[in-house]
């Protein structure tokens, strides 16, 4: 009933895909011109639809930062850096006192690795 099955076998290996070289996987120059959205991220809070709805000129939004603690600098929506709110000619900037390391989970409010804290 059950009958052993021919399988084929190959007179030489298969051709294998190279690697990318690191350096061409490291090269960002390509993507110099493509646009991202940058923004500076004060704080957050959470409130009801009803809390939300009832808001008018003058009201107070508690946020969940102290003030003068670093504020989040965003490039499409994913924190990449911590900084301090300048005011230079009468606008608001940002100058950037840490860059965030990859395992740095901003969003989740986890504190930077020993080894990554200044």
């Amino acid at each position: 009933m059950s009958e052993a099955m021919d399988l084929p076998t190959f007179e030489r290996p298969l051709p294998s895909v190279p690697a990318a070289p690191v350096a061409a996987a490291a090269d960002l120059g390509r993507l110099s011109d493509v646009p991202v959205e940058l923004a500076v991220e004060i704080g957050r809070t959470r409130m009801t639809v009803g809390a939300t709805l009832e808001l008018r000129p003058g009201s107070i939004v508690v946020l969940d930062r102290v003030a003068g603690e670093p504020v989040d600098l965003l490039v499409n929506g994913t924190p990449i850096a911590r900084g301090e709110v300048v005011v230079i000619d009468e606008e608001f900037a940002l100058r950037v006192t840490d860059v965030l390391g990859e395992r740095t989970n901003v969003a989740a409010g986890a504190e930077p690795d020993a080894a990554e804290a200044p």
